[in-house]
């Protein structure tokens, strides 16, 4: 991640009111704050996030506002200040003593006797606020000192202003601060901020009310970390007249630290896994580094030296006749990077997130807040692009019903191909890159193998798993999240000790003379859906974070909290069930055995043991050691 802010990048405002503002900083422009004022977005490209900036007024010779910066010494004036104040360990005669009476806290000054500060529950009949309502309007529109001077003429005109308690005067300072101060902080788009944005500011419903907690808790019991290092195919240099039997195989043995998801969100999970396998934002130093140096000579920097060189040692040097038509032009040095064939494969072996979509194109529209775009045909530099394969649940379950797997790709011959129009080449070579990405993802994905499932989905979790368990490698976790609680209980309950009883009982005649294979592809029947041996450690659970007020004789959590859904997990691991019947074995002892004659205890005649000590006995004998 990116520490200083880019252009055309994407960040978040906070401003004193609590509400966020997500925008992209776009070179040239001016941004809106509201209520706040306005600047000019070059102001703050090129600087660091979670700086708070203040918006001064404009100056008389400028038609813009300039940015402050706001040391921390000044955020936090009023907390050192009470951190001081508390940091003496003798109070003063003239300071204000805390005397409790009835519940309620005043603040009596104990060498004069006089009442400080009264509680707020008592009853103030005067007027508390002498300003009307146009003469702090008209202080608005003067706009001096960023709001500060509106906020000290409102303290200095209210009139019970010392009959408040220390924290109902804090209170109060902090709701004129969050009104009137020109204020704001610059924070980088991350997928927990982009989370609650969009929960608590736009359409809960697009990312299904699925919280921040809930995003960690799915990454977590999903165990989706960093994958390995990126692993390519070798490229096959087919050529333009060859055809399906040019492109890569599937090398099963590169296949790791691969997730395949289910995603209704929008792009908000593959984001949060993305993030957790550090491939969602760009290299931070990518544009800092400088360029590799290369075998090619400069031709100005050398060319310059040696004729000085030459100049210096007193050699003559021979210039070309420039009039001299048979002359040779001077050759160039070319940089060309050897052009790769329709049928290379950009895909990294390891580290990948495999997205399966019931539509023609993959809905991740929340993945442009990190620069990309899935639908982009000519897109920058970004790791996505190696990571990401999509493909939909037609290509997954009949890949030959699928036009773009099923077509063979286009062949010509090189005579043919350059006697065509530049158009038709590049839409030539554009759909033969098509078919083999199509075939590469298809193929690795039917290929099995993956290390976790997580799924977002309003699909029903027992058809998504019917196809999806068979892809999952051994000992691989599954995370479902669903914003209710019934569907999960339903796919719970086929996995339940009852169900797997009744499987491995043998009394089911659909079972019999299946192989292992065949029960783990298991099509369903209406008592068993799916095997219900395939999952192990089978829960559901939930988390909610809350907010709490902290106060002596007031803690509670806060009554403006969002409502909705708190959204459900199903947790479990994928096992491969073991072949032929399974039987106990151990050392087993009859009661009446325990206990011989007068307490003693019958030998151990176990024929596995008694063998052993035999063994070690020849041992003891052969090498004069005691057994």
């Amino acid at each position: 991640m990116h520490s200083v802010i880019r252009p055309n990048s994407w960040v978040v405002i906070k401003l004193p009111s609590g509400v966020t503002k997500v925008l992209s900083i776009v070179p040239n422009t001016t941004i809106s704050l509201g209520k706040y004022g306005s600047f000019p977005a070059n102001l703050i490209l090129g600087r660091p996030y979670h700086v708070t900036y203040e918006i001064q007024d404009k100056r008389p010779d400028e038609s813009f506002s300039r940015l402050r910066i706001v040391p921390a010494s000044e955020l936090y004036e009023e907390v050192f200040a009470e951190e001081a104040a508390a940091g003496c360990s003798t109070p003063s005669a003239a300071e204000p003593a805390g005397v409790a009476t009835d519940g309620e806290l005043t603040l009596v000054d104990a060498e004069s006797g006089e009442i400080v500060t009264r509680s707020t529950e008592e009853l103030i009949e005067t007027a508390r606020q002498t300003l009307t309502q146009d003469e702090i309007e008209e202080l608005k529109r003067e706009g001096n000192n960023a709001g500060k001077d509106v906020i000290a003429k409102l303290l200095s005109s209210h009139t019970a202003l010392d009959q408040k308690t220390s924290f109902s005067l804090a209170k109060y300072k902090l709701l004129k601060q969050k009104k009137y101060i020109r204020r704001f902080q610059i924070l980088p788009m991350d997928v927990a901020t982009l989370a609650h944005w969009q929960l608590e500011e736009r359409e809960a419903s697009k990312i299904m009310d699925m919280r921040a907690e809930m995003l960690a808790l799915v990454g977590c019991w999903g165990n989706v970390h960093y994958g390995g290092e990126d692993v390519f195919l070798e490229d096959p240099k087919a050529a333009s007249d060859q055809g399906v039997e040019a492109c890569a195989k599937v090398q099963h043995d590169l296949l790791k630290g691969r997730w395949l998801v289910v995603d209704d969100t929008g792009g908000l999970l593959v984001a949060a896994m993305a993030e957790r396998m550090g491939i969602l934002n760009t290299d931070a130093d990518e544009d800092e580094v400088a360029p590799e140096a290369t075998d090619a000579p400069e031709v100005s920097r050398s060319t310059e030296s040696a004729a000085v060189k030459e100049e210096k040692q007193g050699v003559d040097t021979e210039m070309a006749d420039t009039t001299d038509a048979t002359a040779p032009p001077p050759e160039k040095p070319k940089l060309l990077k050897p052009r790769a064939s329709d049928f290379e494969i950009p895909f990294s072996q390891t580290n990948t997130i495999t997205v399966v979509h019931g539509a023609s194109q993959p809905n991740l529209s929340f993945l442009s807040y990190w620069d990309f775009d899935a639908v982009s045909p000519n897109h920058p530099p970004h790791p996505l692009l190696n990571h990401l394969l999509t493909l939909s649940w037609l290509q997954l379950l009949k890949p030959e019903l699928d036009t773009s797997y099923s077509t063979p790709p286009l062949t010509a011959t090189p005579e043919t191909l350059s006697s065509w129009k530049p158009s038709r080449r590049g839409n030539f070579h554009r759909k033969r890159r098509r078919f083999a990405r199509t075939r590469h993802i298809v193929d690795t994905t039917r290929a099995g193998g993956f290390n976790g499932l997580v799924c977002a989905s309003s699909m029903d979790p027992i058809s998504i798993l019917k196809h999806s368990l068979p892809l999952l490698a051994g000992g691989a976790p599954v995370a479902i999240y669903s914003p209710t609680l019934e569907p999960l209980a339903v796919l719970a309950d086929l996995f339940s000790v009852s169900r797997r009883t009744a499987w491995s009982s043998g009394s089911l005649p659909e079972l019999a003379g299946k192989s292992p294979e065949e029960l783990e592809n298991w099509q369903g029947s209406e008592n068993f859906p799916l095997n219900p041996l395939l999952l192990l450690g089978t829960s559901i659970q939930t988390s909610r974070a809350r907010r709490w007020q902290v106060l002596p004789g007031r803690t509670h959590p806060l009554m403006t909290e969002r409502g909705g859904t708190d959204g459900f997990i199903f947790t479990a691991w994928k096992a491969k069930p073991a072949e032929g019947k399974v039987a106990a074995r151990g050392r087993f002892k009859r009661k009446a055995d325990a206990v011989a004659g007068e307490g003693e205890a019958t030998p151990d005649l176990d024929p596995k043991r008694v063998k052993v000590e035999e063994n070690s006995a020849v041992e003891s004998e052969a090498t004069g050691t005691p057994a």
